[in-house]
């Protein structure tokens, strides 16, 4: 093969990304999934997905909790988010590579854990930032976001009212402690290292 078509061939593989991904850094997209908008709007928040990443084999995957708990290569993550936007938040001065390696092993116990519709707190079944959350905790004691209760969140919107209906029927547990994606973004020890996402008010 000629030397520009091995490099070209290289590039496709291999897609380039804005930030250097690390394990650790968690990623937030608008998923495509039928609660999505519900979250949305129960957490004001500009996006309803979060996962992990991971590197396995010198390529980077997302840890997420969507059907079972799995790894899923990075750019296909992306592309199943709405119009492919996402924002990448990283611990504050970047993870050592033992807390790195804390991460990976500690996900590892929540690999094809099911996924929980009904949030709750729970070790049987995940949700997408509750198992981020769980990972940093377990793994590194880092607490990465301000737990909540379902009661917190904005739920007067038909559409959120529709879901819990959906979920629940008329007993919505609103005492359930629960972690959003948001709150996992606005986590103090954070900072975004790579945005790319379109400008939204509330």
């Amino acid at each position: 093969m000629k030397p520009c078509l091995l490099a070209f061939g290289l590039v496709l593989a291999y897609p380039a990304y804005a930030w250097e991904p690390q394990t650790g850094d968690i990623i937030f997209q608008i998923s495509q999934s039928s609660q999505s908008k519900a979250i949305q709007l129960a957490t004001h928040s500009d996006y309803s997905h979060t996962g992990m990443i991971v590197i396995r084999e010198k390529k980077p995957y997302v840890f997420e909790a969507v059907g079972p708990v799995i790894y899923t290569p990075l750019q296909k993550w992306i592309r199943h988010g709405k119009d492919g936007k996402y924002i990448v938040r990283r611990v504050d001065g970047g993870l050592s590579t033992q807390q790195k390696q804390k991460l990976a092993q500690t996900a590892k116990r929540y690999l094809g854990k099911p996924y929980d519709l009904a949030f709750s707190w729970s070790d049987e079944r995940q949700y997408c930032s509750e198992v981020v959350w769980k990972v940093y905790d377990k793994a590194l004691g880092m607490k990465l976001g301000k737990l909540q209760k379902l009661k917190d969140f904005d739920l007067s919107n038909p559409a959120v009212q529709a879901k819990l209906k959906e979920r629940y029927g008329k007993n919505v547990p609103l005492n359930e402690t629960v972690i959003s994606p948001q709150a996992v973004f606005d986590a103090p020890e954070l900072e975004t290292v790579e945005k790319k996402w379109p400008l939204f008010s509330w």
